[in-house]
């Protein structure tokens, strides 16, 4: 069955051509123009990733990515971010609000096809065997795809989860921001590596008694950052 995609803008000639080139890649697409409608339809249809502009009427991306993320039914929905506000404070906060990626306008629809597929494919993740990771009181399980910290399982977005799988795979190892999209996200975000240090703030907030003064994910200065071996 053709993994289903939400494309939510305003704009009804960017959602066409948006609408056009996914389908052509072999994907369902669903259409909202509003922010309630796109609700109603995340809420009805749960699929499979969406694309949010983020200045609709009514409710904005921000808003929509909120209650998406707030609510553990559809909390683990991968959302891309569409919209003509370049500005880095915009791409900060809803990527701290949970979006995984970020596309600015004008773009090329084949762009947008292919972070989906990238995203997508990150969710789906690839055949693997029982695999369980423990750094301290922080444990992933590769197979259920869930993270437990003291026991208590935690929500993280699909990036959120490959960065930290990364971290935790090599523990001590220093990596770039760049190496974290790349190795950890499986493209790269042109320009964008500023971005990591949201994800990591997102990141820290869940895992760290105290994000003020992480344990788990250390800054290294200079570099980027590291999973800690001895937590």
């Amino acid at each position: 069955m053709a993994q289903r995609i939400l494309v939510t803008d305003d704009d009804h000639q960017i959602v066409r051509l948006v609408r056009s080139y996914l389908e052509q890649a072999g994907y369902q697409v669903l259409t909202a123009a509003d922010g309630s409608t796109a609700l109603r339809i995340i809420r009805t249809e749960r699929p499979d990733l969406i694309i949010l502009d983020l200045m609709l009427p009514d409710r904005d991306g921000w808003d929509i990515t909120r209650v998406v993320r707030g609510d553990e039914n559809l909390a683990r929905i991968p959302i891309i971010m569409l919209t003509a506000r370049v500005e880095d404070t915009d791409r900060i906060v809803g990527l701290e609000l949970g979006a995984d990626d970020y596309i600015t306008k004008p773009f090329n629809p084949r762009e947008v096809v292919a972070r989906v597929r990238a995203v997508l494919r990150r969710v789906a993740g690839g055949p693997t065997p029982p695999h369980v990771i423990q750094i301290g009181s922080l444990r992933m399980d590769l197979d259920s795809h869930t993270v437990m910290l003291d026991g208590q399982p935690l929500e993280v977005t699909p990036t959120e989860f490959d960065l930290l799988r990364l971290l935790m795979e090599n523990p001590g190892h220093a990596f770039t921001r760049l190496e974290l999209i790349e190795k950890g996200l499986g493209y790269a975000y042109e320009g964008m590596e500023r971005t990591v240090d949201s994800h990591i703030k997102n990141l820290r907030k869940k895992i760290e008694p105290d994000p003020a003064r992480p344990t788990y994910i250390q800054t290294v200065y200079g570099v980027g950052y590291r999973m800690s071996g001895d937590v």
